[in-house]
């Protein structure tokens, strides 16, 4: 048998790909499962996006491999968004890197910068890909807890002088996933003056600012004076424009690590495909008036599952972006086997938060990614359950 890396053998399994056998087996049994645990969204993107792709997929030259930085158009046209929705100026040239989705170059900017032994504060609980990649990588990881007390934001007084000696990059993620919490400028300028102080690359994840409900669109870190010095962001239409599938983002911000993650990237893919990247310049910079729309479905899907909830006596939170509901579950409860049990004995599907780190015990993330009538079916199979 081959024997795989060390590095290999310190990832675990993949929470959803043990879900999707379990989901698997219950529709066998002929019993209807509602997914609300993957955040994929089920709403299409506006039909002009489809259509530049489609054509763009109908002309012979539109097959061959395409260059690692895409062409010049597609990074004016993340230029022209970030100076639209953000007031940011970037330089297509230098400060704009395509992705196929951000989770890739998330996943590869940590193999670039970090080395065993480096220090690397990550949120918890977070999106798990900040700590696999570290993992990876052989970094050391430092978490910073995530409370409702703190309004989900990290304290970074808590880090003690030799912790951050060695510490190398900071993740953050506002809007946050899972606990939709949303960042304020002023803690964005603490956070950028913490990692100057520090000489941290400060590293953010800005994949749901669009999907906003109480709020205009949340603010980008590099909206703050001296962002650039230490920061990158990054982006991706799968959640702004409902494009999870195409792969299609970018990092953008400090054009040092913009050029590294390009070194890396020519390294290990080949490029996106044309027609995307057409499609991609189109959702940039076409007509943004249905995102309102959409994000107006995603509120209304929102006050659903609260209704519900706050009617089982679970004070969920109220999100003002993301498509999630951060759900505390009953006290009797741990997360794990109370989602274990709603999918065995309702068939709801969800996600307990400990997926995410320790400080998710005692909550669920819940995705607003099907229908409102499919979303009151869902919580009215739990509410039964929870109050028999």
């Amino acid at each position: 048998m081959m024997r795989i890396s060390a590095r290999m053998a310190k990832i675990k399994p993949l929470f959803f790909a043990g879900l999707e056998t379990k989901i698997a087996q219950i529709k066998t049994e002929g019993r209807d499962v509602i997914r609300l645990d993957v955040g994929s969204p089920d709403l299409p993107p506006a039909e002009f996006i489809i259509d530049a792709l489609n054509e763009s997929a109908r002309l012979p030259e539109s097959h061959g491999y395409q260059s690692h930085k895409g062409p010049l158009a597609l990074r004016e046209a993340w230029g022209e968004m970030y100076e639209r929705v953000y007031q940011v100026d970037l330089n297509p040239e230098t400060e704009i890197l395509p992705l196929l989705g951000s989770k890739e170059g998330i996943f590869h900017l940590v193999q670039a910068y970090v080395q065993p032994g480096d220090v690397v504060l990550v949120p918890d609980p977070c999106y798990i890909t900040y700590d696999r990649g570290t993992i990876f990588a052989g970094g050391d990881l430092v978490t910073l807890p995530l409370t409702a007390e703190s309004n989900y934001l990290p304290v970074f007084e808590t880090l003690s002088p030799e912790i951050l000696r060695r510490a190398k990059v900071l993740w953050l993620n506002y809007p946050n996933n899972p606990t939709t919490a949303v960042a304020s400028r002023a803690f964005f300028e603490e956070a950028v003056a913490f990692a100057h102080r520090n000489n941290l690359l400060l590293c953010h994840d800005a994949a749901y600012t669009q999907v906003t409900f109480d709020v205009e669109n949340a603010p980008s870190i590099l909206e703050i004076r001296g962002a650039k010095e230490i920061a990158v962001e990054f982006n991706s239409l799968s959640k702004s424009h409902n494009m999870a599938g195409w792969r299609s983002g970018a990092l953008v911000g400090n054009p040092e690590v913009v050029r590294e993650l390009y070194r890396l990237k020519a390294n290990v893919d080949s490029g996106h495909f044309l027609p995307v990247i057409v499609a991609s310049i189109e959702a940039l910079t076409g007509d943004q008036g249905w995102i309102r729309a959409r994000n107006e479905i995603y509120r209304q899907r929102r006050d659903v599952v609260l209704n519900y909830l706050h009617e089982m006596g679970l004070a969920a939170d109220r999100p003002r972006a993301t498509i999630y509901v951060w759900s505390p579950i009953p006290e009797e409860w741990n997360c794990a086997d109370f989602v274990r049990s709603a999918l065995e004995e309702t068939g709801v599907s969800m996600t307990p938060g400990t997926v995410f780190g320790l400080n998710g015990e005692g909550y669920v993330r819940i995705s607003l990614t099907v229908s409102s009538d499919r979303l009151r079916k869902a919580m009215e199979r739990l509410k039964g359950w929870i109050q028999k």
